[in-house]
């Protein structure tokens, strides 16, 4: 389950040591420890860590699969994590020392900087090799954050992404040392904890009007 910490003015926010699959669990403690970060006030950051081989690997599939009745709560839980990172009234980083792939990626997508393990991990959306559109929601924020070129070629290919190749594609913001994820992550968000506060979260709203609202409507798959 997901579980807090503090860095002087930076909240970590460590997400899990296995695949980090969005179970409902998972979710709600996702809400919960967002919910005590949103309290912190200024100076405050969000950096997002995990342990393990893998940052994580998105939706709970087999869950969805068998509780179909509940597909809307669900991703309504799914879409409000985007949302919610995505707006964020502080500066936010996502350090990926491991896997990140589908709804993962979107997750990281949705801070405003990503430190990524250089030597070993990959970040991919495989929703084109699962037989899974992008919901609406989703594809907007993947398509505010990356560009145009690399949001064809990660979307429509499934192209897994090392740290590096993040790095040119402008995924990732930094690649370095496995050692040092946590700590650049936290040393790039720290100089802006100070800006921290409601009219960081009205600029982000502002500038991620389409993804937000996008998110606030869930969309079955036709």
């Amino acid at each position: 389950m997901p579980t807090l910490q503090r860095d002087d003015a930076v909240a970590v926010l460590n997400i899990g040591n296995d695949e980090n699959r969005f179970t409902p669990e998972w979710l709600d403690g996702m809400h919960a420890c967002l919910d005590e970060v949103e309290g912190l006030g200024s100076p405050a950051a969000l950096v997002t860590v995990a342990d393990g081989k893998f940052w994580s690997n998105g939706l709970d599939l087999d869950w969805l699969t068998s509780h179909a009745d509940q597909f809307e709560a669900y991703v309504t839980l799914v879409q409000r994590l985007l949302s919610r990172v995505l707006t964020m009234p502080m500066p936010t980083v996502a350090a990926i020392q491991g896997h990140c792939f589908a709804a993962g990626g979107m997750l990281a997508m949705a801070h405003d900087w990503r430190v990524m393990r250089a030597d070993r991990g990959f970040f991919c959306l495989p929703e084109v090799d699962l037989g899974l559109p992008f919901p609406p929601g989703m594809d907007a924020l993947l398509r505010a954050k990356l560009t145009p070129a690399t949001a064809v070629e990660a979307m429509t290919t499934g192209r897994r992404y090392g740290g590096s190749e993040g790095l040119a594609a402008g995924i990732v913001t930094a690649a370095v040392g496995e050692a040092e994820v946590r700590s650049a992550a936290i040393d790039l968000v720290t100089p802006f904890a100070a800006k921290a506060g409601p009219n960081l979260g009205v600029i982000k709203s502002t500038m991620f009007a389409e993804a937000v609202g996008m998110l606030a409507t869930v969309h079955r798959p036709q």
